[in-house]
């Protein structure tokens, strides 16, 4: 049994990615889990990072400190890696193997992982992650480049959510890559027919007003009245929400639902029929997204209707599981979705059924156990 730290600056017990970690690994390992928030439940060893308040000033010095390109002063002075380091001197050294989630946690790894090994798992690409705005062009996306050209060459493995992401890491910065998906827990739900009368859309997630989703309420401006949309959003930025609130108060066959526990998405949306997700590709990681949203519509044994990102356009076409839309546009979408019969509908539910057994999280928890067993096995000074 080895001791691992999993580190994430994030509310690890609503960070459904760094869970699977703690539930892959604590199987077989002794984890200990630094991050923001309580302890989720389950969690034998976890030390808390307090999660520092805006300060303007702050910000003020940390956007000083980027623009003249002082890397080294504005991460280790950054408050929350300060909060980390804080975190960090109340946990016993002599760790096998350190996790860290996010290159931002990752020169704080190396730093606290001393000679044993680290794994990297990146998520997102970072230096890209917010490209569409402009501070971050500038200013936070040279520090993470910055800082993958210094750090990645010393990780011993690395991961991402898909082979997109993946690739431009190997590409920039000439290290290997694997692919861990954002897939849910395995549900055993039933395959529904569609009615040829009512067909139910779902869309579900946070309420972000870069990912344009009022480009999916304009689609109902497309189809006929068999179709009605269900968003089930998670309020993030108020006035966007109510922006989203007055653009579809125009169609009665919209409807804006409760969100629920992560768990129970799959059962809670296994009644719909398509699971919809049009999202335009604003920055680099959304064009490249594969996110947890596609894999719960497989729990939920739904059709996916998608435009053309093409990681989910990937698999899409693989597993015969739903449509996907020549262009990001709503009409676009709308003309695809309107030729769709129920046996049409019917056979892609019974396509994500059978895609619903390969991505799920006891599959890619597997990997990350059996890979982990493999590092930890290998000599601590080996680098990929």
């Amino acid at each position: 049994m080895a001791r691992v730290l999993l580190l994430s600056l994030s509310p690890i017990a609503s960070d459904p990615r760094v869970m699977r970690q703690y539930e892959a690994l604590s199987a077989e390992h002794e984890v200990h889990v630094m991050g923001f928030g309580d302890c989720p439940p389950g969690v034998r060893h976890f030390t808390p990072v307090e999660q520092p308040r805006p300060d303007p000033g702050v910000v003020l010095r940390n956007a000083v400190r980027l623009a003249l390109r002082r890397y080294e002063t504005y991460y280790w002075q950054h408050p929350q890696i300060r909060a980390l380091e804080k975190a960090a001197a109340q946990v016993p050294a002599g760790f096998d193997l350190v996790l860290a989630n996010d290159v931002m946690a990752l020169p704080m790894a190396l730093r606290l992982a001393g000679k044993a090994p680290v794994w990297l798992d990146a998520h997102e690409y970072a230096p890209r992650e917010f490209e569409d705005l402009w501070a971050w062009r500038m200013l936070l996306g040279p520090f993470f480049d910055a800082t993958c050209r210094d750090a990645l060459p010393r990780v011993a493995r690395m991961s991402t959510v898909c082979a997109g992401i993946a690739r431009e890491y190997e590409r920039c910065y000439g290290v290997p890559v694997s692919v861990m998906p954002n897939c849910p827990e395995p549900q055993a739900l039933p395959v529904r027919p569609t009615q040829a009368d009512r067909i139910r859309l779902i869309h579900h997630g946070a309420a972000i007003a870069s990912r344009k989703i009022e480009v999916m309420i304009d689609l109902m401006d497309h189809l006929d009245d068999r179709f009605s949309l269900d968003l089930m959003l998670v309020e993030q930025d108020p006035a966007y929400f109510a922006a989203l609130k007055h653009r579809a108060a125009r169609h009665a066959r919209i409807r804006f639902i409760p969100p629920v526990p992560m768990r129970d998405i799959a059962a809670h949306t296994n009644g719909h029929d398509i699971g919809l997700f049009l999202l335009p590709p604003t920055n680099f990681n959304y064009l490249h997204a594969l996110p947890n949203k596609f894999f719960e519509f497989m729990q939920a044994r739904l059709a996916i209707a998608i435009g053309p990102s093409p990681e989910m356009q990937a698999l899409v076409t693989e597993s015969g599981c739903g449509v996907v839309s020549g262009s990001f546009e709503a009409a676009d979408l709308a003309a695809q979705l309107s030729r769709l019969t129920p046996e049409n509908i019917d056979a892609m539910k019974h396509a994500s059924d059978r895609a619903s057994r390969r991505f799920n999280a006891a599959v890619t928890r597997q990997w990350l156990r059996d890979e982990v067993r493999d590092l930890l096995a290998g000599p601590t000074s080996a680098a990929h």
